[in-house]
């Protein structure tokens, strides 16, 4: 997911004129900008291919960006041109990759879009890898998988590597090699004064691991350097059960997690199909309950640890089998085609079997709307402070995360149902994955605690310290977690 996109809504500006777009203080003049940038400097009513709103749009299609002036950035010196032509004139400024995450309502601000810088290189020898703001995870697997290395990367090859990161990355070798945070060995950043600072947990290694799961709005990340894994195959897939097996099926996934070793990440999903033509017949109209394996083992020894999951009944698929790692993707399936959508999240210190039913029947078919929950193990390597940065609650055992497709105005009942599901496991909940925030959570009437939620109370005023020291104007305000920062440190006008 897209953490740079995610964000609560600033107060609207007080307007003045420019062109269409409703700006406080000065006409800007954008000409100047566009001069001092190679990329396109795009304004509202700019159509065409590659025009304003095709600019502004990404994977997450709920509530696009609506800036009054995007600079689509083809390197690192056009986002510092960017950003010190927004601080000269007072704009927020928000960040937009693949646009998974929360597409910001950045109205009268300036969004720096950064799909067109999306180098990879990789050094096999030093087993890193090296990429551009733009670059999707794809793209890394494709690159290291010739050299038997494996980046750290989320389920969907599609994904932003930058933001996925930030906001910590729990991926398909989450339990084996720990968060992608801990991971990173140099960070590219341009801060809130248009200095573009390369960073290193040696060099400043404050700000380099308030970043790392953290995020919090402190400048925008060009590029990052991190390393790759020496796992080249997985044994991996699904086990795909049907409603009469559910109830069985989620107390056994509970009591397996008890017993598995940090080689084996797993999950479990449960949707609800809707009875749509355009569904495959083996998933129309059905609940279905797909566990998803990514055990870095053999294969042999992988058959052995899924036993006791097959045993619990007959599958509607099973597809389980020793894989090149650049076929991870196929456990997941994650949806390709751009969609609107919303979500939640809690990360749990443990979980029972009653708990868990309960969440699967709230949101199964009698649900009012669609949604699909799925089950992280964490634990492992994941529970290791073995990194630099700030990723929040590690001592959570599961994740536990709801999301639902968007359908017109149904906001205000899909939030009501996830927060119900959500209340279930609320005896164990520790806080919540910012990676895990999908919608725009600064609008709930709870943002502050959702944001203070994100991390516990001492990281909380680190950042919060950071962000008064670097970003006094708050710049940077596009940011799940922004609200608790803000609350310590106001911007300054």
């Amino acid at each position: 997911m897209e953490i740079n996109d995610l964000a609560p809504q600033p107060a609207a500006p007080a307007p003045t004129t420019f062109g269409t777009a409703a700006l406080d203080g000065p006409a800007l003049d954008t000409a100047a900008l566009a001069r001092a940038v190679r990329g396109p400097v795009l304004l509202p009513g700019d159509d065409g291919y590659d025009g304003y709103d095709a600019e502004r749009t990404g994977f997450q299609l709920a509530n696009p960006h609506r800036p009054a002036v995007v600079v689509g950035a083809a390197g690192a010196d056009d986002v510092v041109a960017a950003v010190r032509f927004a601080g000269a004139h007072g704009l927020p400024v928000a960040v937009q990759a693949t646009g998974h995450g929360l597409a910001a309502g950045t109205d009268g601000g300036l969004l720096i879009t950064t799909r067109r810088m999306a180098r990879v290189t990789v050094d096999p020898v030093g087993r890193t890898a090296r990429a551009e703001a733009g670059a999707v995870w794809g793209q890394v697997v494709e690159a290291a998988t010739p050299h038997g290395l494996a980046p750290l990367n989320g389920s969907s090859p599609g994904v932003g590597v930058i933001s996925y990161t930030l906001g910590g990355g729990v991926g398909v070798l989450a339990r084996t090699y720990g968060y992608a945070a801990d991971h990173v060995r140099a960070v590219d950043l341009v801060t809130a004064d248009g200095r573009l600072r390369h960073l290193t947990a040696e060099g400043d290694p404050e700000l380099f691991g308030a970043l790392l799961g953290g995020g919090h709005g402190l400048g925008v990340v060009t590029a990052m350097e991190f390393a790759l894994m020496p796992v080249a195959r997985l044994y991996g897939g699904q086990l795909v059960f049907g409603a009469e097996h559910l109830d069985d099926v989620l107390a056994a996934y509970l009591r397996w997690t008890g017993t598995v070793p940090d080689e084996l990440t797993s999950s479990v999903a449960l949707i609800a199909y809707p009875d749509l033509p355009q569904l495959p017949e083996r998933l129309r109209g059905r609940h279905l309950a797909h566990v998803r394996i990514a055990y870095t083992g053999s294969a042999e020894r992988g058959e052995q640890l899924v036993a006791p999951l097959r045993a619990v009944g007959p599958r509607v698929s099973d597809d389980l089998r020793e894989m090149p790692y650049e076929e991870s993707h196929t456990i997941h399936r994650d949806p390709s085609d751009p969609h609107a959508y919303d979500g939640d999240n809690a990360l749990l210190s443990d979980l029972d079997a009653a708990a868990l039913r309960r969440v699967a029947r709230l949101t199964g078919p009698a649900a009012p709307a669609m949604c699909v929950v799925q089950l992280n193990h964490l634990g492992g390597a994941l529970a290791a402070r073995s990194g630099a940065g700030t990723v929040g609650h590690r001592a959570a055992r599961y994740a536990l995360r709801v999301l639902s497709p968007l359908q017109g105005d149904d906001l205000g009942t899909v939030r009501a149902l996830h927060a119900e599901a959500l209340a279930a496991v609320e005896p164990w909940r520790l806080g919540r994955s910012v990676n895990f925030l999908f919608g725009r959570h600064g609008e709930r009437p709870d943002a502050a605690e959702v944001a203070r939620s994100v991390h516990d109370a001492d990281a909380r005023r680190r950042l919060a310290a950071l962000k008064s020291r670097l970003d006094p104007r708050d710049l940077f305000r596009f940011h799940p977690a922004a609200a608790a920062t803000r609350e310590r440190t106001p911007a300054v006008a």
